[in-house]
């Protein structure tokens, strides 16, 4: 059998190098995508998610060295500002970045996964999906689609042995917020809102991923895991 390999998008940093990181430590194969090529682990290939002709080429790379049994959507950006102010251009962005682009990788990736044995598409989504956050509309609505992305395609795709899951991140420590969320008025307020009292992990989101994939349970497809530390459900 050749060898099979996952690929992760938005793999250089935050939780995307966590889940590249992980993989790697179970012995996955992982091909990691991202706009400057660098991962932690395992190989990394240069790609922009939001150019269809760049994921295009970026999976064709990775079919080159070998089967693709897997795949995790993790690149995408935050954008936050009034509503009011938000030019629909902006709006589109975000969906292409967040959404449109999980929507793309999977297409192209499908041809190869159905020639695994079994495959799974992980995708990243938020608890954001089922919130009303104001000043927050694009984002909200980008990860709303990227659940709805999950559970359309896992319908439409069970029969050919591709399973599709979306797991849903609270607040997750990065490097891109870990100054913000280190004020005290921030770690009030998450003590507070959160019931484990305190942000989530990169590698707590990357064990989830690497577990997924480790433990293959073919049953299980369509569904958001909410991984939040109880927030999304405390009123």
């Amino acid at each position: 059998m050749p060898e099979q390999q996952i690929i992760v998008t938005g793999a250089s940093k935050g939780i995307g190098a966590a889940i590249v990181s992980d993989l790697d430590r179970r012995g996955f194969i992982v091909a990691g995508l991202s706009r400057s090529g660098e991962v932690p682990a395992g190989y990394g290939l240069a790609c922009d998610v939001s150019d269809p002709h760049s994921i295009a080429a970026a999976v064709d790379a990775v079919a080159a060295r070998g089967y693709i049994s897997g795949v995790v959507n993790c690149a995408g950006a935050h954008a936050s500002g009034p509503s009011t102010d938000l030019p629909v251009e902006g709006f589109e962005n975000t969906m292409r970045l967040n959404a449109t682009s999980v929507l793309a990788v999977c297409q192209q990736a499908y041809r190869h996964l159905v020639r695994a044995e079994t495959s799974l598409i992980v995708n990243i989504g938020s608890f954001y999906d089922k919130l009303a956050v104001a000043e927050n509309v694009a984002y909200c609505a980008s990860k709303a689609a990227v659940g709805a992305i999950t559970r359309c395609l896992a319908a439409e795709w069970a029969k050919d042995g591709v399973r599709v899951i979306n797991i849903a991140p609270g607040y997750i420590e990065t490097d891109l917020n870990r100054e913000f969320l280190a004020k005290d008025k921030i770690r009030a307020w998450i003590g507070k809102r959160v019931p484990v009292g305190r942000t989530g992990k990169p590698d707590e989101v990357a064990r989830l991923v690497g577990a997924l994939f480790a433990e293959n349970i073919g049953f299980l497809s369509g569904e958001t895991i909410y991984l939040d530390g109880v927030q999304g459900i405390n009123l």
